[in-house]
């Protein structure tokens, strides 16, 4: 499936929040190797520096780490997993609110829409 990257922020920051999309709809699951730089590149359609820095940033979150002469693996740390899916749901909620109010809605209206729509 081809990466959908644009323009609207740093290549390296899409691909961050790409794969960590990836590891929280479980195609890469707690300890499991990533592909190589160079792979993830091609995949990608970027520069291997580009993927470089976005696996680095994953790095500094924890959610990824590297064995020397083994490659990066995705981390076992459950709650590192949980807490990313918690963020992840708490900004596209944000996000939902943030264009219902954009539409005129009061927040009372916005949950009774959201009710009756999981009533269906």
């Amino acid at each position: 499936m081809p990466w959908n990257l644009n323009s609207d922020s740093p290549i390296f920051l899409q691909i961050t929040d790409y794969i960590k999309n990836d590891i929280v709809l479980g195609r890469y699951k707690s300890g499991d190797k990533l592909p190589s730089v160079r792979d993830l590149a091609v995949e990608a359609g970027v520069n291997p520096n580009t993927m470089q820095r976005a696996l680095s940033n994953l790095e500094q979150t924890g959610l990824v780490h590297s064995e020397r002469t083994s490659g990066r693996f995705i981390t076992e740390d459950e709650n590192i997993i949980k807490e990313l899916k918690t963020s992840l749901v708490n900004k596209q909620i944000e996000e939902f609110f943030i264009n219902m109010k954009k539409l005129g809605l009061n927040e009372e209206e916005i949950l009774q829409l959201v009710s009756d729509f999981a009533g269906k």
